[in-house]
């Protein structure tokens, strides 16, 4: 039985409200797990930190979708007693970080967009999106910055850094459209001023990473590759199976355990 469909106040906004929780929370917790791994002692904290911003959005959203659905319900199930098709996160933000390059892509690819969906969230008539996006832009400001120095310092590095960085960004490119899509949930909301029309930046964002490509000596991916979907609907990489796995063991096991 679906933990979210049958409360009645499951609606559009609590729809959206999930869905940007979830690409932080999943993010986050990949993040995470590169924690102890990485080539230098700064990087791991610099990492860990940026994993612990995304966690803490993700939390400040996932309180809010439990104040709107009511009915006692907490940010703890929402995150812990979901399957893993109620899970409606891009497909970018579950792929594995099969090493520091990976890693270093997906979020500068997820960073920059970041950047300017917060940027344009604190815009939203609804006031507690507004709030919880005017603090969580200044992170996203470091994370870019943060992750953008890393893309130049590969790419424009040794043949083999060159060589890794663009295997990377060649598998992952076919993630970013899905950033971009809007459906009937997005339509509804962007109408009330609510939700963040991403087309309206896509352009922006385009220039943003191809500047920083071009520093980096990268050649610039087409963007009308063909595009893997399906993350806002529930269809989702066999990578995010693996994550919920390992986040959700212990709260399954001891559902009744005070934290």
């Amino acid at each position: 039985m679906s933990l979210l469909k049958e409360n009645s106040n499951y609606n559009s906004l609590v729809e959206y409200c999930l869905r940007i929780a979830d690409d932080r929370m999943i993010l986050g917790q990949v993040l995470a797990e590169s924690c102890g791994h990485l080539p230098m002692l700064e990087e791991d904290i610099a990492i860990t930190n940026i994993s612990l911003d995304l966690i803490g959005q993700a939390t400040s959203f996932y309180e809010y979708s439990a104040e709107l659905l009511g009915n006692g319900e907490t940010a703890d199930n929402l995150v812990f007693f979901r399957g893993e098709r109620e899970f409606k996160n891009i497909l970018l933000v579950e792929q594995d970080n099969s090493d520091f390059a990976y890693l270093i892509v997906k979020q500068f690819l997820f960073d920059s967009f970041d950047l300017l969906f917060m940027e344009a969230l604190t815009k939203s008539q609804n006031e507690q999106f507004a709030a919880i996006a005017a603090k969580a832009y200044k992170e996203s400001l470091y994370h870019f910055r943060h992750t953008k120095s890393w893309v130049i310092r590969l790419g424009d590095g040794t043949d083999e850094s060159n060589s890794k960085i663009n295997e990377a960004l060649e598998f992952l490119w076919m993630y970013v459209g899905e950033m971009f899509e809007i459906d009937e949930v997005e339509e509804s909301l962007i109408k009330e001023n609510i939700a963040v029309n991403t087309n309206l930046f896509k352009e922006k964002w385009l220039t943003l990473i191809n500047d920083t490509f071009k520093e980096a000596t990268l050649s610039m991916p087409n963007i009308n590759d063909f595009m893997q979907t399906g993350g806002r609907k529930g269809r989702h990489t066999e990578c995010l199976g693996h994550i919920l796995a390992e986040m959700q063991y212990i709260p399954r096991a001891y559902p009744t355990a005070n934290w």
